[in-house]
């Protein structure tokens, strides 16, 4: 946390001094351009020739302010959103609040665990990793926490997250310019479609009328100002007219081509910035490496390209301005050109463009992982194994207090699989949490929260936290059966992680037994692996059917000094304590 700390104060002290040097040009600009209309106003009432070359002189000095004041302004952005980053770092880690979106609108209530693990929403799993700022980097966390990568690709993810997690300054700089994108799911989408669209070129007399015509204008303003023929003047307003017409029969192609495209130039040219940061960093691991070659199109970088299109939609925008619209289309047919050259970009790099925004995605997910790992030094890469060994020593949940969390050992081997018991608040659930989350991020290739993890990667399948579903008319227990029969199906296919937490509860004792007892059966049958938590004894006596795959585990509970005492630590066997009559009559409940 200290090192937060120190950059947040020197990034409050350098935009301090930025926004000092920003109001003063503020100020120096606004009386440049004062001086400048005074200058023309004594020039106009004396015709005197020092008025217009400080007219002149006033107009360049104003020039030149506006493009510091423009630099300024984007250091001051830039300052400004790492100030941020840095203090949202410090707050998350003292445990203030979690300022971060949470990815709510990701949420899969038919995902095999998305709900259950609590992977979406307030408090969850995406909200604590989540350091993305652009739609396609909180789509890319999103998608990777909901699925199973191959081994290999595990292995690559980890050297990446290793690299990234040691390049703080970069990561920082990399957020900071995603967050004044102000990027959106809305900008994203657009130039998606954008891309997409089918948009033949314009045909061949359209361009060389699109030539010929601001040409020709051209040629005859000159001969007008050299000759001062009033009919050179009135050939002038014909071709001006027939410039206007010939854009008029383009209007309506421009306005589909920038369709909700306001504003994206900005968004546009803030990609370009993101992947110009990636192409000039220097990385050693392949993943990253891979992910950079990606950004070479036509032996240009993609930034390059990238910064091209975002001028041609910022020319474009001119079209909804009347008067520049008017003057620079009757004149050089100015729109049509850049209409031109949009569908000759879109046509060159159509293949690209898409890949370029999964690159920057890419990073972003990778970055997240990163800052974790830098955020948790004591956390853990899994090293890897094919054998469905899933070993985990001082597990816990990464989610946990590390002052406070209690770690526990745990092993399953080839067709192994745990009953758990344990009184109501023991721990039974975190645990199953803490087993469900830590095999997701070892899924992803991210460290995990332990001090050592041997891990088979598996699909994962929970039934952990169900709900009545009144939209569809939709029990408890009826959404349970069903996802028992979600869970059953994806074994026919697949060895998987199954956890299962107190299942059938909707209905009667001896009918809960029973169909757990077959639950239990039917899921080692499939060769899973994994734990289902129970209060009934009497599923725990199916060990002595099955002794090599079945293990009875537990979480005590002690009463000291007539309090409740939980240690969370797992033990071997069955659960002899019990707390639900205790505390009832501790609290007057009977």
């Amino acid at each position: 946390m200290e090192i937060y700390k120190v950059k947040k104060e020197a990034f409050s002290a350098v935009l301090n001094g930025i926004n000092k040097k920003y109001n003063s040009i503020s100020i120096l600009r606004l009386l440049a351009i004062v001086f400048f209309l005074v200058s023309m106003y004594y020039y106009i009432k004396n015709s005197e020739i020092i008025f217009i070359v400080l007219s002149v002189l006033l107009f360049g000095l104003f020039v030149f302010l506006m493009r510091i004041h423009t630099k300024l302004l984007f250091r001051k952005q830039v300052n400004k959103a790492l100030l941020e980053i840095n203090q949202n770092e410090i707050s998350y880690l003292e445990r203030n609040k979690i300022p971060f979106e949470n990815g709510q609108e990701f949420n899969d209530f038919h995902h095999p665990y998305a709900y259950d693990l609590d992977i979406f929403g307030e408090h969850s799993l995406f909200q604590n990793l989540n350091r993305t700022a652009t739609y396609i980097g909180k789509k890319t966390l999103a998608n990777q926490l909901l699925t199973l990568l191959p081994n290999d690709e595990i292995v690559r993810n980890h050297q990446a997250v290793k690299e990234l997690s040691e390049k703080l300054d970069w990561r920082q700089e990399f957020l900071a310019f995603a967050k004044i994108s102000n990027d959106s799911q809305s900008n994203y989408e657009t130039l998606l479609k954008w891309s997409v669209f089918n948009s033949s070129p314009l045909s061949k007399i359209s361009v060389f009328i699109s030539y010929f015509s601001p040409l020709l204008f051209l040629g005859v303003l000159i001969v007008y100002l050299v000759t001062s023929n009033i009919i050179f003047a009135s050939v002038l307003s014909y071709l001006f007219v027939f410039n206007l017409i010939v854009l008029g029969r383009f209007i309506k192609r421009i306005q589909i081509e920038i369709a909700n495209s306001t504003n994206i130039d900005k968004t546009i040219h803030q990609y370009s910035l993101l992947l110009q940061k990636i192409e000039e960093e220097s990385f050693q691991s392949e993943k990253l490496i891979d992910l950079q070659q990606k950004l070479t199109f036509k032996k240009e970088n993609a930034s390059v390209h990238f910064k091209q299109l975002a001028d041609l939609f910022s020319r474009m925008d001119s079209i909804s301005n009347l008067v520049t619209a008017v003057v620079f289309n009757g004149t050089f047919l100015f729109n049509l050109h850049v209409l031109k050259s949009l569908i000759q970009w879109k046509n060159d790099h159509r293949a690209a463009l898409e890949d370029w925004l999964e690159v920057i995605g890419e990073f972003e997910m990778l970055n997240s992982l990163a800052n974790l790992s830098y955020n948790n030094p004591e956390f853990v890469y899994p090293t890897l194994n094919t054998n469905f060994e899933i070993d985990f020593t001082d597990l816990s949940h990464p989610l946990l207090n590390e002052k406070t969390r209690i770690g526990n050992d745990v092993c399953f081997q080839p067709q192994s699989f745990m009953i758990l018991t344990g009184s109501n608040m023991s721990g039974k659930s975190t645990f199953l949490r803490s087993l469900g989350i830590n095999m997701v991020l070892s899924g992803m290739g991210s460290p995990v929260c332990a001090s050592q993890a041997n891990v088979h990667p598996l699909p994962v399948l929970v039934s952990m936290r169900l709900s009545d579903s009144l939209s569809d008319s939709e029990s408890y227990f009826f959404a349970e059966i069903k996802r028992l029969k979600q869970i059953m199906d994806e074994l026919e296919d697949r060895p998987a992680f199954v956890l299962l937490d107190e299942i059938l509860r909707g209905t009667n004792s001896d009918d809960k037994r029973n169909g757990t007892i077959e639950v239990v059966k039917k899921v080692i049958g499939k060769k899973a692996v994994g734990a289902i938590a129970t209060h009934d004894i009497e599923v725990c006596l199916t060990t002595n059917e099955y002794p090599n795959i079945l293990t009875n585990k537990c979480f005590e509970v002690e009463i000291i000094n007539n309090e409740l005492h939980f240690d969370y630590k797992l033990r071997d066997g069955i659960c002899k304590n019990r707390s639900a009559t205790f505390l009832m009559k501790k609290m007057g409940v009977i």
